[in-house]
């Protein structure tokens, strides 16, 4: 059905480009003429006469071209929403430009693409399944041509007039989109709008009794102005930064209120109480999308103060800084807006604007794709195309709870065309839809500070992103692709593991090692009290990783981390000495592995429900008292083990300031690891006759499980029996 509703578009842009030619046909001989001493025109008439027909007609016939091979070579699996977008956008680009002295079919005819391609985004729409990875593209451009069709249906006299600059020039919009801004140390949801002549700054006004969305105008500045480096050469003023701990309680809050409203669906219950969860629900989401920016975006007016926007992806920061630092090259002249003409180009955002919601999950429509929960490893193998030797290492963004953010960095590879990392990141996927990627050329000269954003001066040298796509992702073997950049290439693989099945532990199949075999079992053949493989591994991090930035949170090299795994199993007596010899991310990796590959988790299955309802106790003698009976119950291997952990994990947080791991960080990382139950259900304490989602679930067991971890990472001291505190001193093996 697809294939048909996109032949009859294809048949459709071919007439149109017909008729595209035939109307650039006398521009040539028009042009010609104009030159000698009998125009039939002059130039500045054929181009107000012909203004961005050629243009228009690139617009479709790069459609066209684009989409009659992917029709020919049809498959379920194909996807045209980017087709769509670009198009859609050219459409509005060139209706905007389109001169009023141009033929009059020439006016209307791109309002009737727009008009066509939204009754064909439609009907692609029906037969395009929510997890398809072609429906958010295409809804994306449905969303911007029903936008652009709603705004022609409006009187066009005020909108031309609000883009028109007093010379006749026209001011288009290039890009906009909600930021948070720092005003005196306290942070505003601002939205942001770029010309093509300067950058605007407004705030939302809130909507009261039914009126029609307004902006307030909070500053401006010319392009010809901007700069991106402060005048006055004074240092930057510190971004107060919001603590983890409190980051990870608006999103247990949003993850409860979720799951709230879907149990209040599912009962039938009034509207009223699903309105009231909601708002609350906004009121959450918006106080995170306030508060976890943490990236400064500096811009400077050279004659004036400057400003700062708080980002949490480098991937949109650079982005922004390249537009504009694009565009300035075509601009000038320095001029200053009447408070008549600010307001009527405010007035104008409300038509023009192309981000419409501020980026909250509540925001997405209802059949929307609700994103990937679970754990996307990502191997992150190599790089080509590069001209010059480098110092190279990239950076990995997803998106989760309305905005993305880093969740992991490559080693730097020194000096080479050919960078081979493979390393092996997992990252966990909150309602993921994007994995973006970032190449970085490092820089080591320590003394020379970025002025703008107080960063080191690594360079981003590209940058690019792939859609998450459930279809693709969802085999178990892993999938490789390569993401093209401009001046380089990375080769990737990718595999996805849904939260289903990640819940499950798998008992090793073979008898001897030390991976996927009981904690108990290893410590008995060892005649330890703690697995050598833990020991050592402390050992080393004790002795060269305690001020390693991002110890346990930054990944090690995969094939190093299989290495020493197979050394461990193999009981290999060279073990230290490739320990010595490893980087010691690959070291914490190991280590991690070990926890995460045990077939029962130290906290053991049993127990696992009692540590998770002792910790959302509310008095804290209760909690303290059950808290310490359950640790107190584990067996004795495991309960020893955590002891010996818990104090090097405690020294770790000692040296935050310089390894910037604190308490809570290292709770974030170790917290699922060594409580994860091996069976697939969860066993935190639900109404069975009330289910939640997949995701909410997921999120509520994850938060509830760092927080036992963090709960006796914050303890001074924890009191145990004389007989287990003897056995933990003073013997001699462990």
């Amino acid at each position: 059905m697809r294939k048909w509703v996109l032949s009859g578009i294809l048949a459709s842009e071919e007439t149109y480009l017909s008729h595209l030619e035939a109307l650039l046909l006398p521009m040539k001989p028009l042009k010609a003429a104009a030159t000698t001493s009998q125009p039939v025109l002059t130039i500045p008439q054929i181009e107000t006469i012909f203004f961005k027909v050629p243009e228009l007609y690139e617009v479709h016939k790069e459609f066209y071209d684009g989409l009659l091979p992917r029709v020919q070579q049809w498959s379920h699996h194909q996807r045209v929403g980017d087709l769509f977008q670009k198009q859609v956008r050219g459409c509005v680009v060139a209706h905007a430009a389109v001169s009023p002295f141009s033929p009059k079919a020439l006016l209307y005819k791109p309002v009737d693409r727009v008009t066509r391609s939204t009754l064909v985004l439609h009907d692609l729409l029906k037969h395009t399944p929510s997890s398809h990875p072609d429906h958010p593209l295409l809804q994306d451009a449905l969303r911007i041509s029903q936008n652009f069709l709603s705004s022609i249906n409006e009187e066009t006299t005020p909108r031309r007039q609000s883009m028109t600059v007093k010379k006749g020039e026209n001011r288009q919009l290039l890009k906009d989109s909600f930021m948070v801004e720092l005003v005196e140390g306290t942070r505003k949801l601002r939205h942001v709008f770029l010309f093509t002549d300067l950058l605007l700054c407004a705030k939302l006004k809130k909507q009261i009794g039914g009126k029609s969305q307004q902006y307030d105008s909070k500053w401006y500045i010319p392009l010809s102005d901007l700069t991106f480096q402060n005048a006055d050469e004074s240092e930057p003023l510190p971004i107060p930064q919001v603590p983890d701990e409190e980051l990870d309680a608006m999103k247990v809050k949003i993850s409860h209120i979720k799951s709230e409203i879907q149990r209040e669906k599912r009962a039938n219950k009034g509207s009223k109480v699903i309105d009231r969860l909601r708002k609350k629900l906004s009121e959450q989401e918006s106080l995170l999308l306030l508060t976890s920016p943490s990236m400064a975006l500096r811009v400077h007016n050279r004659n004036g103060k400057g400003y700062m926007f708080l980002m949490s992806s480098d991937y949109e920061r650079a982005e922004w800084k390249e537009t504009i630092q694009e565009q300035q090259k075509k601009c000038f002249k320095s001029f200053s807006l009447t408070s008549m003409e600010l307001q009527m180009l405010t007035n104008s955002c409300v038509k023009l604007q192309t981000v419409h919601h501020i980026p909250l999950t509540i925001n997405k429509e209802e059949d929307e794709s609700p994103g990937l929960h679970g754990f996307l490893n990502v191997i992150v193998h190599s790089a080509s195309g590069l001209k010059q030797s480098l110092n190279l290492y990239c950076t990995l963004e997803v998106d989760s709870f309305g905005y993305f953010a880093n969740k992991a960095k490559t080693r730097v590879y020194r000096y080479t065309t050919e960078p081979k990392w493979n390393e092996e990141f997992e990252i966990d996927l909150e309602g993921s839809q994007t994995l973006r990627l970032l190449c970085y050329e490092k820089s080591y000269n320590k003394t020379k500070q970025n002025k703008e954003d107080g960063d080191s001066t690594d360079r981003i040298i590209g940058k690019g992103q792939i859609p998450l796509d459930p279809q693709t992702l969802l085999g178990k073997d892993w999938q490789r692709t390569v993401i093209p950049m401009t001046g380089v290439s990375v080769k990737l693989s990718m595999k996805f593991t849904s939260r289903e099945f990640s819940l499950k532990r798998m008992p090793s199949r073979k008898p001897m090692g030390v991976f996927g075999i009981k904690i108990s079992t290893v410590t008995k053949r060892e005649h330890s009290k703690v697995p050598y493989i833990v020991r050592q591994c402390l050992e080393e991090i004790e002795r060269r990783g305690m001020e390693e930035v991002g110890i346990y949170r930054v990944s090690g090299v995969a094939t190093d981390i299989q290495v020493l795994k197979a050394a461990f199993d193999t009981n290999n007596k060279d073990v230290s000495v490739m320990m010595s010899e490893m980087d010691v991310n690959a070291i914490a990796g190991t280590l991690k592995l070990y926890f995460r590959e045990l077939p029962e988790p130290l906290f053991t299955d049993d127990l696992y429900p009692n540590f998770a309802g002792g910790i959302a106790l509310s008095d804290s003698v209760a909690k303290e008292s059950c808290m310490l009976n359950l640790l107190l119950s584990l067996p004795e291997p495991n309960l020893v083990t955590f002891l010996f952990l818990l104090d090097h994990l405690k020294r770790v947080a000692d040296k935050e300031s310089i390894n910037k791991m604190s308490l809570h960080n290292l709770a974030t990382v170790f917290g699922p690891t060594l409580l994860r139950p091996a069976e697939k259900d969860s066993k935190i304490p639900t109404n069975p006759t009330q289910p939640i989602s997949m995701g909410d679930s997921w999120s509520l067991e994850v938060m509830s499980q760092v927080q036992v971890l963090l709960y006796f990472l914050q303890l001074e001291t924890i009191p145990t029996p004389d007989s287990k505190r003897q056995s933990i001193l003073f013997s001699t093996e462990v």
